[in-house]
């Protein structure tokens, strides 16, 4: 009768007693706890195989239990027909697979094989012994986890001298962690947002699901529950149909697979370039592209496979198409109508439609065009201007008449300045009388009147007074005028600030009494 099966440590102490201390096999047998009859078998199987003590420093547990223990191998292995565990691997990854299926279908072709309790075992065994990252299972063109390596990269500009730190953006997909890096000097969100659509456009398509470590470029507000996800990292994955889900905090597993990538691209990328100078961003992300392919290219050290083998035969054929065209970075931003119906955007001014004075909206911005929604309705699309302190004004967004659709009209705003005084409401004319549209003056005359919060109402009347003899119309003077206290200075006695000529566009304040009082 076979002897138990005792963990090969305790065999090792066995045959050290026995061999090297010529102890007797009771004295064995009390040092170790063990039957004496579990020690003669080892000893028998010990002498067949002709081991000596010491053993051969090269002899590790597997070999030696191969040595003592062979026709159990040799069981294993032909008898039962058990398939390789990178099979039953490979095939947890495909969708709906599961171990018990697997099982099923080796038992069909194998009626003495092993039962699923004891299959089960020696395939978690197996996976016992592989890197964190490659234990977990992950279906095919599930997920896709992102980024950024702490370690980072030096570009030196060949003009200056100067070094810049370049940035490492790391994306792995999860079943065959086939890899992906390219280095950028900011992890902004335009960078961020510019890093995925190249990814996905390495990866050849698109992922179920995206799991970034809650950067804040992607993520706005870290939380365990219900992390809020930045809108233009939300808008990217809705344009490709994917969603976001962040790894959860305090739960290292969720994020093992890109810190296991990550790491890769410090050791096989980093590290294999830190001997050279690059000159240009451009430069460096061509070497990191070679170093990727050594990546993807080589064996797993428990695995007889490649990542791009996995990719080519598990996720390539799960990923979702990519679209026809790429996603377009785009800003986010929300903003509110000022009474001048018009939004800022990047120190620009944009109209949107007289009755949404005062709404709350959002501002979708690309490198050419401005769009403007109202509760998630598209409300105005402006070709984008990076003019700074100018409008862009739609006729269609103007009201017919002031005084019947807003608070605010030319001569309402030149009443309301001219409490402060004559300068005060002399320039609010000029600067409605310099634009093309009136109602484009009415945000700087409301700023210069504000001003009277944060300096007195005299010093902002005078600061008013030398805005006008410099004819320097607009809210930016006066505040320049006040912050160097050129208020506070006389003016020259041969000069005097000159009277404003009235707009025909403003008319004057008579005109808009008469027709606010037929409008009323």
């Amino acid at each position: 009768m076979t002897a138990e099966r005792l963990s090969m440590r305790t065999i090792r102490e066995v045959l050290r007693q026995k061999l090297e201390k010529k102890l007797s096999n009771k004295q064995i047998a009390q040092s170790c706890n063990i039957a004496r009859s579990t020690i003669k078998d080892y000893l028998d199987r010990a002498q067949r195989t002709g081991l000596t003590w010491p053993l051969p420093p090269d002899l590790d547990d597997g070999r030696l239990e191969a040595l003592l223990f062979p026709s159990a191998v040799k069981e294993s292995a032909e008898k039962r027909n058990l398939p390789t565990m990178e099979y039953i691997r490979t095939e947890l990854t495909r969708k709906n697979v599961t171990i018990r299926l697997i099982w099923s279908e080796y038992k069909e072709k194998n009626p003495d094989g092993y039962q699923y309790s004891q299959f089960c075992e020696l395939y978690h065994k197996w996976g016992d012994k592989l890197d964190v990252s490659l234990r977990q299972t992950y279906r095919a063109g599930e997920k896709l986890f992102v980024d950024y390596a702490g370690q980072t990269i030096p570009v030196t500009d060949p003009a200056s001298g100067e070094t810049r730190e370049a940035r490492l953006f790391v994306a792995a997909l999860g079943a065959s962690s086939y890899t992906y890096a390219r280095a950028s000097f900011s992890e902004n969100l335009p960078s961020w947002i510019d890093a995925h659509v190249r990814a996905f456009n390495f990866f050849g398509g698109i992922p179920e699901i995206l799991v970034p470590d809650n950067l804040k470029s992607g993520v706005t507000k870290p939380c365990y529950y219900e992390p809020e996800i930045n809108p233009t990292y939300h808008k990217l994955a809705c344009y490709y149909g994917t969603v976001v889900i962040p790894a959860r905090k305090y739960k290292p597993k969720d994020k093992a697979k890109v810190e296991s990538a990550v790491q890769l691209a410090e050791r096989w990328i980093l590290a294999a370039l830190r001997n050279h100078t690059f000159f240009s961003i451009e430069e460096l992300n061509r070497a990191i592209a070679e170093k990727l392919q050594d990546i993807n290219n080589r064996k797993f050290q428990k695995m007889d496979a490649t990542r791009r083998s996995l990719y080519e035969t598990i996720d390539r054929p799960a990923l979702k198409p990519l679209p026809a065209v790429p996603y377009q970075y785009a800003e986010w931003k929300k903003v509110r109508a000022n009474i001048d119906y018009h939004i800022e955007f990047d120190d620009h001014y944009y109209s949107v439609p007289y009755q949404l004075v005062r709404k709350q909206m959002e501002v979708w911005a690309t490198t050419t065009t401005v769009e403007v929604l109202f509760k998630n309705s598209r409300v105005a699309v402006h070709p984008r201007s990076y003019e700074k302190y100018k409008h862009t004004t739609l006729t269609e967004h103007m009201p017919k008449a002031h005084q019947k659709y807003l608070e605010w009209t030319p001569s309402r705003i030149m009443d309301w300045a001219g409490k402060n005084g004559p300068n005060t409401r002399n320039l609010a004319s000029c600067i409605m009388e310099n634009r093309k549209h009136p109602e484009q003056g009415f945000r700087s005359c409301l700023g210069i009147m504000r001003l009277v919060k944060r300096y007195s109402s005299g010093r902002v009347e005078a600061a008013c007074g030398r805005a006008l003899l410099l004819k320097a119309y607009s809210y930016k003077s006066v505040e320049s005028i006040l912050k160097t206290s050129l208020d506070k200075q006389e003016l020259p006695e041969t000069s005097s600030p000159e009277k404003p000529i009235i707009h025909y566009n403003i008319r004057g304040w008579e005109y808009y009494q008469g027709k606010e009082a037929v409008h009323a």
